[in-house]
């Protein structure tokens, strides 16, 4: 039985399991002309659900798909002149097409935890056997974008279906990493 609460299209119908040998493959915008293309060594980390603001989402969903990958395995391969950042001031650069819309990247470039690492919708991949999403962060900030917030319990309900516990921050391992950056950098813990 299909359930009615939509949460993203890739992710709708059950979670599909990661190719332990993907290598990596290439992003394309929504484009049909001259489309951006970008090339991605290796697999993602940290993919999740999203229900920020600042996030690509495909028409009609609710949350993105963002994940990881250092910042030396993105390539822009085809039609890198079309991208522009879409908000200079975020901490996250989130390269668009301007054309489409569609955030092909956004690598983290200031003093941060997560420097060095670019945001990517694995989504876009051509190739199938990219790791599946494995939480829901900022699920809360659907309401934002104009989700009744009384729908919300069956929106966690439908998450926690999927396997992907919702959180409205990120997921407790990365939480644990963003503050043991900033606790080596002030001091409070040893290198």
């Amino acid at each position: 039985m299909e359930s009615a609460v939509r949460i993203h299209p890739a992710v709708d119908d059950g979670l599909k399991p990661a190719n332990p040998g993907f290598s990596g493959g290439t992003l394309v915008c929504a484009c049909t002309d001259r489309p951006v293309k970008l090339r991605i060594e290796g697999q993602v980390a940290h993919n999740h659900v999203c229900g920020c603001t600042k996030c690509w989402k495909p028409r009609g969903s609710s949350f993105s798909i963002v994940a990881v990958v250092p910042h030396d395995k993105v390539t822009v391969l085809e039609n890198g002149d079309k991208l522009q950042v879409v908000d200079p001031s975020a901490l996250i650069q989130r390269h668009a097409c301007r054309q489409c819309g569609v955030h092909m990247y956004g690598p983290v470039e200031r003093e941060h935890a997560f420097q060095g690492l670019d945001f990517v919708h694995p989504e876009r991949f051509q190739e199938s056997g990219w790791a599946p999403p494995e939480f829901a962060a900022f699920v809360s900030s659907i309401i934002e974008s104009g989700v009744d917030p009384g729908r919300m319990d069956d929106i966690r309900a439908r998450l926690r279906e999927l396997g992907l516990e919702p959180y409205d921050c990120l997921s407790p391992a990365l939480m644990d990493y963003v503050a043991t950056w900033v606790a080596k950098k002030s001091g409070a813990i040893a290198s």
